[in-house]
């Protein structure tokens, strides 16, 4: 009779875990939610939607902002490019506070919403700056210098943009990821397959823009290019809305710093105390009062952190009356972990960065100095980038439907590979971009200096391209499912920051760098390797130099990668799998 008895409990929860979901989330009427009528692909789409409108926007206007700034405003190219790069390093470090902002308070939804809604405020004033009277660049159509006023619209316009990026980007993609179950199998395998497809969305958006969207800015018009960002955006917004009912949502838990530096204090605080013999016996609540989020296992790394844990009066009375700077969970020290564990992957994949940065700056302007007559079309330089959003889109589907099918029977592992393992590969194939970038460079110089030979066809870029695609396909995807995965469950907005944050860091090294060589390379040889022009520089050079930095860097990721430990959940008690580990 027990036996039947247990077994009908097992079988219930069987039942309760198909039918709710039992992770913490919440419907849109605030009550647990059904799986058959919430989340997964169904909630899925209409965030996908939102995000293809979103990067359409950014790149339209990010690809051609020199050329704006240059020809609409007359800048000068020194003041042009200052501009952008304060444009640029604004938009990038906004999703650091947005996806606080979202995670701590506002939740991920409703941040999404504001986000959105400033973003779109933005683009409203850029088209109108336009198209009303008072603000438009000149009454005459030559213009010498634009109105004051025009310029304050333009540049009131771009920075909300970037407020709204900043909100937006960390906020879409995390919530995205919430809407699959990572304690129910079917849905955690959904979940790996999202964030190939969230990337397929994100390069058709970028594929348009930097094709259809450049080409109306500089054959129509700013302005009607203006409607249309602006009609697409507010439309993505309304489908956006429509999908409210299929949402699960994760309710903030105020600060996600405060834990971590109540363990940090708690430890230091009991720092004398000796360890205690069997881990079990640290300090953490059971599963039915842990209501929110899911408990963590121990790991054996940085104990020192697990004397934040130690019960130093077992008496239950004193124990609910300790101080939470004293005394914490197991849980909040093994998520405090998992930040630490994340920043030497954060610093390791920098060089990745600075190598995918080359693509929208030094590999643009070699483009600018070849023949890009194809078929009787000239060619826009910016234009050239859609090789690397088009590969991007085959390259996941590839290996989405190839590949990780594939790899899953070898591997026996439900992603293939692992996170990290899918990072690495995308840098060995970064450093294969630099070699050839570099071999492309001392090829076309050589052209350039003999006059006998005609102009290098712009095709020859076509591989580096192409390459660097492939590297984006491994490395770019996999670090977004690496942060969102691997930080606690209270901060995976800020996760999202962390993984954007990793090309903006790495833009700003890359400037650094180059300043660094540049200087070196005077006073060593007595010629810089930046002149007026390409055809006056060794950009050859600086490739060959990014190449060795990335195989010497790709020898300390697997160093770190190695020794990094993943996520590792308990097993809830309504879990259809015993596999809890995020790896």
């Amino acid at each position: 009779m027990e036996h039947k008895k247990i077994g009908a409990e097992l079988q219930d929860s069987y039942d309760d875990q198909q039918k709710w979901v039992l992770d913490s989330s919440l419907d849109s009427r605030g009550r647990v939610p059904l799986r058959a009528r919430t989340g997964a692909w169904r909630a899925a789409l209409f965030i996908i939607v939102i995000e293809f409108s979103e990067r359409l926007s950014y790149f339209g206007l990010a690809t051609n902002l020199v050329v704006y700034l240059t020809t609409i405003l007359h800048q000068d190219l020194k003041t042009a490019i200052r501009n952008v790069n304060y444009w640029s390093g604004v938009t990038t470090l906004m999703p650091l506070l947005g996806g606080f902002v979202a995670d701590a308070y506002l939740g991920r939804y409703v941040t999404v919403l504001v986000a959105t809604t400033i973003y779109l405020m933005g683009l409203l004033l850029l088209t109108m700056s336009w198209y009303i009277p008072g603000l438009k660049p000149c009454h005459q159509e030559m213009c010498v210098e634009p109105r004051e006023a025009h310029k304050i619209a333009f540049f009131i316009a771009m920075y909300l943009i970037s407020i709204g990026t900043g909100g937006h980007k960390p906020s879409l993609e995390s919530f995205g990821a919430d809407q699959f179950d990572d304690d129910h199998v079917k849905e955690r395998k959904m979940k790996m397959s999202f964030f190939n497809w969230w990337n397929v969305s994100l390069c058709a958006g970028i594929l348009t823009a930097v094709t259809s969207v450049v080409y109306i800015e500089d054959r129509v018009g700013w302005g009607v290019a203006g409607i249309i960002l602006t009609v697409v955006m507010a439309i993505s917004l309304l489908i956006f809305l429509a999908g409210k009912p299929f949402y699960r949502h994760r309710t903030p838990l105020g600060s996600p710093l405060t834990p971590m530096l109540q363990v940090f204090v708690a430890a230091i605080a009991k720092r004398n105390l000796p360890y205690p013999s069997d881990p079990s016996l640290l300090h953490e609540v059971s599963k039915a009062e842990f209501t929110s989020g899911r408990l963590l296992c121990h790991t054996e790394h940085l104990k020192f952190l697990d004397k934040a844990a130690i019960i130093e009066d077992k008496n239950p009375l004193a124990l609910e009356k300790q101080s939470p700077w004293r005394l914490v969970t197991l849980t909040k020290v093994e998520e405090t972990k998992l930040i630490i564990n994340v920043i030497p992957i954060w610093l390791s994949t920098l060089a990745f960065g600075i190598c995918a940065t080359q693509t929208s700056t030094f590999f643009i302007k070699q483009a600018v100095t070849m023949d890009r007559h194809i078929a009787g079309f000239t060619l826009p330089p910016a234009s050239m980038f859609s090789l690397t959003a088009l590969t991007l889109i085959i390259s996941i589907t590839i290996y989405e439907k190839l590949l990780i099918p594939l790899l899953r029977r070898i591997t026996r592992n439900q992603r293939g590979i692992n996170i990290l393992q899918r990072i690495g590969t995308g840098m060995l194939f970064s450093l294969i971009t630099m070699i050839i970038a570099a071999l492309v460079e001392k090829q076309r110089l050589d052209r350039t200096n003999n006059n006998h030979k005609p102009t290098m066809s712009v095709i020859w870029l076509a591989p580096q391209f192409i390459i660097i695609g492939i590297a984006d396909s491994f490395t770019l995807v996999g670090l977004q499912e690496y942060f969102y995965d691997q930080v606690p469950d209270s901060m995976r907005s800020l996760g999202i920051a962390f993984y954007l944050s990793v090309i903006g860091a790495a833009s700003f090294l890359n400037n650094l760098l180059i300043t660094a060589v540049d200087t070196l390379a005077e006073d060593f040889s007595g010629k810089s390797w930046f002149g007026k022009d390409l055809n006056s520089s060794r950009l050859d050079r600086f490739y060959w130099f990014l190449a060795g930095l990335t195989a010497a860097n790709i020898c300390v990721f697997m160093v770190v990668a190695k020794r990094c430990p993943y996520k590792s959940v308990q097993p809830s008690q309504d879990s259809t799998d015993s596999s809890v580990s995020a790896a």
